[in-house]
């Protein structure tokens, strides 16, 4: 066997997707891009969808610009689906976990199958767009009737790319359809919703092996498809350098998943009603953690602002006075693409918090608002597991944001270990080179080979845990 492997990751994005070249030995991982190509929704008519084929041909130029590789691994965000009839063609573009369909939705399921019912099986957050809303929202649409599999959408180019239909059970526990403890779709639960049980493909874990390539997509070489943590959080959380167990992760991008590793869910009351998530990852773990709305408040606003230099939008925010105006980043105001700044503005005179006055102003509300979400959601994982921590590590791209890491070190008052930022595709290339051969073991094996070669950088928490307990009472939610 060879002592080094070239692998590519496929990484699918709220708001781009990337195709990585991994080339890894022992104690060694290098990683370039070969493609990069925008992720845009496109709203028709009053449905807003993904753009499905453009993803794919993103895909298709990426692993032709990577050149031949042994193997293929997928993920991408969790929840959203494909629809496939019985000669397996795809159903209509699906749709994004941000269209209004699921409105209400999930207050109408969770009484009649019971709020408590639901976490007891599923351990899952409560999030208006989970799977199982989304295909009550669907019910009696004549695309779902006349389903024959229900891809998500990892599990959809895989398909694409070998012609072998299957889920990979990370993402699969997204769906809120899928019984955490015995590892099995939750057919009982999708039953007495009324969603039909044969839509859902037989799963797998990650490190399978699924397939070689279809020849007659023209790819170079002769790779294989093999299974990773094809929830991009799961691989994220793969691509964590900690060491040892005593660490929280915020995995920051469009959403910050906040949370700890666990060898088993927490299912409690208190966990349910403060609205944590447990999903499984890597090697039987949980990630147990709490969806925070991300940087997509920053996103949004930089899209209605337009052509902005955000460093130094960064660097003006910075010299804003701190605490001057808070908001809820989970306010589900905040969750549909528009105007986000004229929200912020709107959700601060709701509180009575001053109205920020300029775009800095906007962005340093955004940011302390961020700091103190990830501060609850550090805190909340540690009391309701038991499991306390000893640092926190940020990764993925808002481990680029100084600002926010340096704000996150002081709120959590533990230092932030910012890095990688390509946390994702690294999570997804080392379980590929463990299913080679090429690297050894378990996760801390995987973790060590990333602070031996990985750019990382450490915060130490600032000021008084005071201001940010007040800060955090002010915020509310």
């Amino acid at each position: 066997m060879s002592a080094v492997v070239t692998v590519a990751a496929v990484d699918l994005g709220a708001s781009s997707g990337r195709v990585m070249l991994g080339r890894v030995g022992a104690g060694r991982v290098e990683l370039t891009e070969a493609h990069r190509f925008t992720n845009e929704p496109v709203r028709v008519g009053d449905t807003l969808h993904w753009d499905i084929l453009n993803l794919w041909h993103g895909v298709r130029t990426g692993l032709r610009a990577a050149g031949p590789v042994t193997s293929i691994g997928v993920d991408s965000w969790a929840v959203d689906y494909g629809l496939l009839d019985a000669s397996g063609a795809l159903l209509g573009n699906p749709v994004h976990y941000r269209d209004a369909r699921t409105d209400g939705v999930a207050e109408r399921v969770a009484t009649q199958l019971g709020e408590e019912r639901l976490y007891a099986t599923t351990g899952l957050q409560q999030l208006p767009f989970n799977t199982l809303y989304q295909l009550v929202a669907a019910a009696g649409t004549p695309q779902l009737g006349t389903a024959h599999r229900l891809l998500l959408i990892p599990d959809l180019i895989t398909y694409w790319l070998t012609g072998r239909i299957g889920a990979e059970l990370t993402n699969a526990s997204t769906t809120q359809l899928y019984d955490l403890r015995r590892r099995a779709w939750a057919t009982d639960l999708m039953a007495d919703a009324g969603i039909r049980t044969d839509l859902f493909p037989p799963l797998h874990e990650p490190g399978t092996r699924i397939g070689p390539v279809r020849p007659d997509l023209g790819l170079p070489g002769t790779a294989e498809v093999v299974a990773v943590g094809s929830h991009d959080t799961a691989s994220a959380v793969v691509g964590v350098p900690a060491t040892g167990e005593r660490f929280a992760y915020i995995s920051c991008g469009t959403w910050s998943l906040v949370g700890v590793e666990l060898d088993a869910p927490v299912l409690t009351e208190a966990s349910r009603r403060a609205n944590f998530t447990n999903e499984s990852g890597v090697d039987g773990t949980i990630r147990y953690l709490r969806n925070v709305m991300g940087l997509w408040l920053l996103q949004e606003s930089l899209r209605t602002w337009g052509a902005v230099d955000l460093p130094h939008l960064l660097r003006q925010a910075a010299g804003e006075p701190a605490f001057r105006s808070v908001v809820d980043p989970d306010d589900p105001v905040f969750l549909p693409p528009g105007d986000m700044p004229a929200r912020i503005a709107d959700a601060c005179r709701r509180a009575g918090e001053p109205v920020p006055a300029t775009p800095a102003a906007t962005v340093r509300c955004i940011i302390d608002s961020l700091a103190l979400a990830h501060r609850r959601a550090v805190h909340q994982a540690q009391q309701l597991s038991g499991r306390n921590v000893d640092a926190v590590h940020v990764v993925g791209g808002g481990a680029r944001n100084e600002l926010l890491c340096q704000l996150t070190a002081d709120a959590c008052g533990l230092p932030v270990i910012a890095g990688p930022v390509e946390a994702t595709a690294l999570g997804n290339i080392l379980m590929q080179a463990r299913t080679a051969g090429v690297v050894g073991g378990d996760l801390p094996a995987l973790r060590t080979v990333l602070r031996e070669t990985q750019h990382l950088v450490r915060y130490e928490p600032r000021g008084d845990q005071a201001a940010w307990r007040a800060a955090e009472d002010r915020m509310g939610g």
